[in-house]
């Protein structure tokens, strides 16, 4: 019989709401295929928002369909002051190889981060046991404080268009109902009627 309980030692919890983002520096390749690195100070430097999307590998099936729907809402999360990033374990070389080779991805408005060593996916606790991140979604306030998460398993894509209603609501300083969407009224607290 074997339990598999939480152990400390070899895996952290995943990193929530109300967490502060870990602090990174990692190379990466640019919306115009140039090398270079992205800071976790990026964002708050220009008070902005950052959407960051991890992904278990290059060259794979469900991946490609996810960062291509995050590149043809770009436009949507730049209008909501928000930077947005995909990641994985793969090298940069690895994401300029398949934005060479694969001409979905060969006009991206945003970089690739690449987190070799791991560390990242390991701080957030999004590190699988076999050595590649979840396909998780992290919406991070301009003061680096993690507001909404969303992880799915590898063979679920997830849902850009949930991810950005997610952002519109939380920068929303009302109460945003279920199924809230931009342009629905608030919730009213009314302290006489539950």
């Amino acid at each position: 019989l074997s339990l598999n309980f939480y152990n400390p030692k070899k895996q952290k919890l995943m990193k929530s709401v109300g967490d502060k983002f870990p602090k990174f520096k990692k190379p990466a390749i640019l919306a115009n295929k140039e090398f270079s690195e992205v800071t976790s100070a990026d964002h708050q430097k220009e008070s902005k928002w950052m959407v960051i999307f991890f992904y278990p590998k290059d060259f794979t099936f469900v991946c490609p369909t996810e960062i291509v729907e995050f590149n043809n809402k770009h436009d949507k999360f730049t209008a909501l002051n928000t930077l947005v990033y995909g990641a994985s374990t793969d090298t940069e070389e690895v994401h300029l190889a398949w934005r060479t080779h694969d001409s979905k991805l060969a006009d991206l408005s945003f970089p690739l981060i690449s987190d070799t060593s791991k560390s990242l996916s390991k701080k957030l606790g999004i590190l699988q046991p076999g050595s590649v991140a979840y396909r998780a979604t992290f919406i991070v306030d301009p003061e680096g404080v993690i507001q909404w998460v969303n992880c799915n398993n590898d063979s679920t894509g997830r849902n850009v268009a949930e991810v950005l209603r997610a952002l519109e609501a939380t920068q929303n300083p009302g109460l945003t109902g279920c199924d809230w969407k931009p342009g629905d009224a608030v919730l009213k607290l009314d302290v006489f009627n539950n």
